[in-house]
């Protein structure tokens, strides 16, 4: 290969498909994206339309491919959202949606589950906690409202699979994806038959496991639809959250990488498979694994935040630096952010969210940073408990949110650790380049591929006042304690 080829990092997830070229000279690096619905037919149900996806992946491609000489385009690696189920008939035709991860409707069948040992047990050998998210769970919800479809369905998939279907033709799922499902054992890095049992289903319905550095030969159909050769390899890639970590170089244990879009999750890399009570465990590779949590709520709360507090015509980042004026701590106002249900680290599918210690002088400026210090004060729940792995040194960080002074003098001051905001947008795209770049043999390592395809990224280093840390540092503990009992209580009082 020589620095004019290209790669191209395929990023598919809960809103839209973004297809990103990286030449291995540095000089080509851009992105095409095209945006589909979330749909919600009925509450807490979230869901895709699968040919959706699909045209806009292809669509992404297309566009993307159209800039530069497709001859230069050496191969594709895939990152997709993680926990996505649907249902495939024999001619590889959906037959359901995509039940994404934000989709509920499983809630019951895992408190059912965690109500006796079954469920902790499942999340400590597959890494997936025992929750509505988890394909697993989605499985036994079919399995109680329909099943003839369960066990009639010849395919039961993911969102990475689907992907994979619609470039290759071939029905194939990757390590990375499976340890999001809730069906794997982590210590055999393969299904788990009891897991099978639980959700009722049989071996033969789930694809074949391979390595997320495996590759696939691109179809004739979508090598037409987005100008590219039949046969060009398709590295199977990972999650998108592992493949973040890497996009971001967080990549050694004391490095935490972080991420907030709409949701957010905080993740830190280990060598081998270990679940902590409250935490996801899922793989990069066969011998690189990611520990941490993802919250449902992240940037999805800010949007909120403007439209309820701001005032009218007022974006984001307007709301943002009015709310920048407002000091640290938000004179004791604390938002409890659940906006929709929570994730890490507690892991309910009914918890609600409030106001606590509102007083006459707080102004919609306070209600503003409380809700964003909120954000900040649940990743710091999960940072915590990944202390018992290891200490978090340094945090670096990406997604639109830091955009805001804000955003970023919270999290840092909050967290209370050296954040990094990483320039690049590209976020598990790129992640996805460097997987492909080892897969491919353009280079040995994931750091090496990390160095050749990162670019000129600026990263800022975050720095906050003393006063700041001060206060935070008094609230840490107080208000981490008031995110658990009060979003507990709203759970019960809704």
């Amino acid at each position: 290969m020589t620095g004019r080829d290209v790669i191209l990092g395929l990023d598919v997830g809960t809103t839209a498909a973004k297809a990103s070229l990286f030449s291995l000279d540095g000089a080509i690096r851009l992105t095409a994206s095209r945006e589909y619905p979330l749909l919600g037919p009925r509450p807490g149900w979230h869901v895709q339309d699968p040919d959706a996806i699909a045209v806009g992946v292809l669509e992404a491609m297309a566009e993307a491919v159209a800039r530069v000489d497709p001859a230069r385009v050496v191969g594709i690696s895939i990152s997709t959202a993680m926990h996505g189920l649907m249902g495939l008939d024999a001619t590889l035709r959906p037959v359901t949606e995509l039940l994404t991860w934000a989709d509920s409707r499983a809630s019951a069948q895992a408190e059912q589950l965690n109500a006796h040992a079954t469920g902790p047990r499942l999340h400590f050998t597959s890494g997936t906690p025992t929750h509505a998210m988890s394909p697993l769970l989605k499985l036994r919800w079919f399995g109680d409202n329909d099943p003839q479809l369960l066990a009639r369905t010849p395919h039961w998939i993911g969102l990475k699979d689907w992907v994979l279907v619609v470039l290759t033709g071939q029905v194939a799922t990757e390590l990375s994806t499976a340890s999001g499902s809730g069906l794997i054992d982590m210590e055999t890095r393969d299904w788990n038959p009891e897991a099978f049992e639980v959700a009722g289903i049989r071996p033969d319905q789930v694809p074949r496991l391979h390595d997320t550095t495996d590759v696939l030969p691109l179809g004739a159909e979508a090598a037409a639809a987005v100008g590219l050769p039949e046969g060009l390899p398709v590295v199977l890639g990972a999650g998108d959250g592992p493949l973040g970590n890497l996009g971001t170089g967080a990549m050694e244990v004391g490095r935490a990488g972080l991420s907030i879009g709409t949701s957010g999750a905080l993740r830190m890399v280990m060598r081998s498979p270990a679940v902590v009570s409250g935490l996801f465990c899922y793989a990069l590779t066969s011998d690189v694994w990611v520990a941490g949590g993802a919250v449902s709520n992240g940037g999805m709360v800010q949007r909120w935040l403007t439209e309820t507090f701001a005032p009218e015509g007022a974006d984001d980042a307007e709301a943002c630096r009015r709310a920048a004026l407002i000091p640290a701590g938000s004179d004791g106002l604390v938002m409890i952010p659940y906006l929709v249900s929570e994730r890490a680290s507690l892991w309910d599918s009914e918890i609600r969210g409030a106001f606590l210690h509102v007083r006459r002088p707080h102004t919609p400026d306070h209600f503003i940073r409380a809700g964003v210090e909120g954000v900040a004060f649940q990743l710091w729940t999960i940072l915590h408990r990944l202390r018992m792995i290891a200490r978090v040194e340094e945090v670096r960080a990406t997604g639109g949110v830091f955009r805001s002074e804000l955003w970023r003098d919270v999290v840092a001051g909050v967290l209370n650790r050296p954040l990094v905001v990483t320039g690049s947008t590209e976020g598990s795209g790129l992640g996805a380049a460097i997987l492909g770049a080892k897969a491919l043999g353009v280079v040995d390592t994931l750091q090496e591929g990390y160095d050749l395809l990162r670019g000129e990224a600026i990263e800022e280093h975050v720095r906050v006042s003393a006063s700041d840390l001060e206060t935070y540092e008094a609230h840490r503990y107080r208000v981490g304690g008031l995110l658990q009992r009060y979003g507990r209580l709203g759970a019960d009082l809704g």
